[in-house]
């Protein structure tokens, strides 16, 4: 067979191969799932929320937020009930003499009486009052606890938030970077039907769009993932709609180190939560000290005998309640509470070297991100679509070989990729500032 038909064969072929790839990548894009509704552009009735309008919507409606404000609710009702006084008792007796039926023998005797009284236990004074502050302290604890709660759930959604814009991002740039990629296609297809080229070039550049199909599918489960922790975290249906994200920006970061860390230790509460421990572990030591001491208890009664012969009784009696096992009891007691004194002094110092540890890398994720990202719009980006445009023209005229201007394509496919990941580590890394220290520093926008 003479080598010119076997050229327009294999071109038939090539072109078919072509067209039915580009035509499952278009049915792919095109078919309903997560990237049509993510796509804002393929979509006009979507409304893209805002972050603070997703934020507001968490908090109000998160389970683990709610959980969390409820304990704190109900520890703020304790110190009342520690700090009142027991309960008293009230009583009511009747003797009689000589008969066990009630009342028999009540003219007979002036023992026989009908008698009503109560009686108070009173602890030692200063006791209530400890645990009235210990309650307190436990309160203000589940306050912090909250606060923690609060802030990490919120951070969690900020997290998710963006990686979803930043998948969001990375489905449009396969889907531009596609159309590049054809451009290489082409190239390829005329150069091998002019006989300048080679087949393998056009299988080459063939394998590259099917790679991309195969991104585009991971990268749309991956966008589905993101979706479905977000509804979880806003106590959404799975099934309902979904969510459009308005845009991821740069946030600028103003404060240096040493004001971050002033603020985490100011206003982080798990550093707050361990520092009320403390003061819990203080007071619980006092009230040990005052186990050392006795209670008491009142007891008044009255008592009627007949009234015609007999005058009414009346007795007080004041009790004691002597701490006796101070050694097996009051003592252990007060070694517990100093030894649980001690622990959350450590704890305390722990969660603030803690603390400390995870600013200083959030802060210096921030600003090694920021650096980078200005890299990757000033210098990377640009400088990878110039060598790529240079490159195809150069390989269409023939000065530049097949794999340099792939080479050159995949750069611009990875460094695009990479630049809204690495925005999205960026915010991610403000975000964890935010929670440390409380203070707002991510900003609304569109982004690039």
């Amino acid at each position: 067979m003479p080598q010119s038909i076997c050229a327009n064969i294999a071109t038939k072929f090539i072109c078919r191969c072509t067209k039915a790839i580009c035509a499952a990548f278009l049915l792919s894009l095109m078919a309903g799932g997560p990237s049509a509704a993510q796509d804002a552009a393929a979509s006009p009735t979507e409304t893209a929320v805002s972050l603070a309008a997703l934020l507001r919507e968490a908090e109000q409606n998160n389970p683990q937020i709610q959980a969390a404000w409820q304990a704190w609710q109900a520890a703020r009702k304790v110190p009342s009930q520690v700090s009142t006084l027991p309960d008293p008792q009230f009583q009511v007796q009747q003797l009689n003499v000589g008969s066990p039926r009630p009342f028999a023998g009540y003219t007979n005797s002036n023992f026989a009486y009908f008698g009503l009284g109560f009686s108070q236990d009173i602890p030692y004074p200063g006791k209530l009052h400890l645990k009235g502050e210990i309650a307190q302290r436990d309160a203000s604890v589940a306050q912090q606890q909250y606060e923690s709660a609060r802030r990490s759930v919120l951070e969690s959604f900020k997290a998710a938030y963006f990686q979803l814009v930043s998948l969001d991002n990375t489905l449009k740039i396969l889907r531009d970077d596609s159309a590049l990629l054809q451009q290489v296609e082409r190239a390829a297809a005329a150069r091998y039907q002019s006989g300048a080229g080679n087949q393998q070039d056009v299988l080459e550049a063939q394998l590259e769009q099917t790679k991309l199909l195969r991104e585009t599918a991971s990268t749309e489960l991956s966008s589905a993932q993101a979706e479905a922790r977000l509804k979880e975290i806003l106590n959404r249906s799975q099934a309902s709609s979904d969510i459009t994200p308005s845009g991821l920006p740069e946030s600028a970061l103003p404060y240096t180190f040493e004001e971050l860390l002033d603020a985490a230790i100011k206003q982080n509460p798990d550093i707050s939560g361990a520092e009320k421990i403390v003061e819990r572990q203080k007071l619980a030591v006092n009230l040990a000290k005052k186990d050392f001491y006795p209670d008491f208890n009142i007891q008044y009664m009255w008592q009627r005998t007949d009234p015609a012969e007999y005058p009414a009784y009346y007795m007080l009696t004041f009790g004691i309640r002597v701490p006796i096992y101070r050694r097996r009891r009051q003592r252990p007691e007060l070694e517990q509470s100093q030894a649980d004194l001690n622990a959350s002094r450590s704890a305390y110092q722990a969660e603030t070297q803690q603390v400390s540890l995870e600013l200083r890398n959030e802060y210096d994720a921030a600003q090694k991100t920021s650096q980078i990202l200005t890299i990757y719009r000033e210098g990377l980006v640009p400088q990878s679509r110039a060598e790529f445009q240079a490159g195809l023209a150069g390989y269409e005229t023939g000065r530049q070989d097949f794999q340099a201007t792939l080479s050159a394509f995949l750069d611009v496919l990875r460094l695009d990729q990479e630049y809204w990941q690495t925005s999205a580590e960026h915010e991610t890394a403000l975000a964890q500032l935010e929670k440390l220290t409380g203070l707002a520093l991510l900003e609304e926008g569109d982004g690039k």
